[in-house]
């Protein structure tokens, strides 16, 4: 494996729209398309391609001279095509690849079918908002825009912090300083106490990972910092509940009332694959802050009310995840399969739609996704 055939793998990804590229000992190269896995027809990797793939991507990287460990994340570029988010991991010994494929340009709202109100999230001045959601399913892409909007659109100090870099921004209205992790800066935490003496307008936080991270967030809310994030949960509830596990049982009544009075916006993201099939759009739940809602963060036995807040909320740009499917569905964006198996309350969801006069169980042509399941470059490997 030389370098000439990876730059060929991996701009065939870029070329082809795909979301990740695999490269795993024993496999042909696999990649994923609108979430499913397609093979490449050039040949079964060895154990010696792998290992001379992660030399190649950590050439230039300051953790190069250890190539003996067991999982490392890093960012990778091809100049003037386009990035990769690389993970490189130990499996039997060998070594395994994976690459988020990162897009080259920065996208509009409108071009990820993002709802406009995360427009106007964006132009907020202080407070925390969190983006959330599941491995692939258009956190960072998400922030990224949003991020872009700001820049756009006034005069700011913005700092991001991430492990890796993924969008590269450029300066418009804004300045932008973008740090990252094991090359710029030791940790999370680290970078965040560094941020708030680098007088910010706006931090961005790759992924909210530790207590310390989370604690250093909320202090630069509190201190009126807009903060913007990403965390690993499945809607906006199990958002709150996963902010507050990260403290002692002691701490969590006190780190209730401080996101009660910090938390601006919580955007859940759940990409589907659209009706004509070829791409994927975000069903997106929304919460905004409220009186309501921040009594019912203060007290845990009120969790559970937050979703009928949210639904009950439209006038002030938030909607569950239900209510937006409905939405998609009406719009023939998404099927009513889809909509039905994507739906947080199947039960309810069901009794919806058959006052909508549709049937969720009503087989519907539908286009080829994938096409063959094989993927054939136009050059020779």
């Amino acid at each position: 494996m030389d370098r000439e055939k990876l730059t060929r793998l991996l701009r065939l990804g870029l070329e082809k729209g795909a979301s990740d590229v695999h490269f795993q000992v024993g496999y042909l190269p696999l990649y994923r398309f609108h979430g499913e896995l397609v093979e490449l027809r050039f040949k079964i990797l060895t154990e010696q391609d792998t290992e001379a793939m992660a030399k190649m991507l950590l050439e230039g990287d300051p953790r190069q001279e250890s190539i003996d460990f067991n999982e490392i994340d890093l960012a990778y570029e091809l100049e003037g095509e386009g990035r990769f988010r690389v993970n490189i991991s130990r499996q039997r010994r060998c070594y395994n690849i994976v690459l988020r494929v990162i897009p080259p340009q920065i996208r509009s709202f409108d071009e990820l079918n993002l709802p406009g109100s995360l427009r106007d999230i964006s132009h907020l001045r202080r407070g925390l908002v969190l983006v959330t959601g599941a491995t692939g399913m258009g956190k960072s892409t998400t922030l990224a825009t949003m991020l872009d909007e700001t820049n756009r659109s006034r005069k700011a100090k913005i700092i991001t912090i991430e492990d890796p870099i993924e969008f590269v921004f450029q300066h418009d209205k804004s300045i932008i300083t973008q740090r990252e992790v094991h090359t710029d800066t030791d940790s999370f935490p680290a970078a965040m106490h560094a941020a708030l003496r680098q007088d910010p307008d706006v931090i961005m936080v790759g992924e909210m990972r530790d207590l310390e991270t989370v604690d250093t967030s909320l202090k630069a809310a509190e201190t009126g910092h807009m903060v913007f994030s990403s965390i690993h949960t499945a809607d906006v509830s199990a958002t709150i509940s996963r902010l507050v596990s990260f403290f002692p049982t002691e701490e969590q009544a006190q780190v209730r009332s401080r996101l009660a009075d910090n938390l601006q916006a919580i955007i859940s993201l759940r990409l589907l694959l659209s009706k004509k099939g070829g791409s994927r759009v975000p069903a997106v739940e929304i919460l905004r802050s409220t009186r309501s809602i921040q009594e019912c963060i203060k007290d845990p036995a009120r969790i559970s009310e937050i979703r009928d807040y949210v639904g009950k909320g439209r006038t002030e740009n938030m909607q569950t995840f239900d209510q937006h499917l409905l939405d998609l569905l009406r719009a023939s964006k998404i099927s009513a399969e889809t909509a039905f198996s994507a739906a947080s309350n199947p039960t309810d969801f069901r009794t919806r739609l058959a006052l909508e006069g549709v049937d969720p169980d009503a087989s519907e042509t539908k286009e080829e996704v994938l096409g063959p399941m094989e993927l054939e470059s136009d050059e020779r490997f």
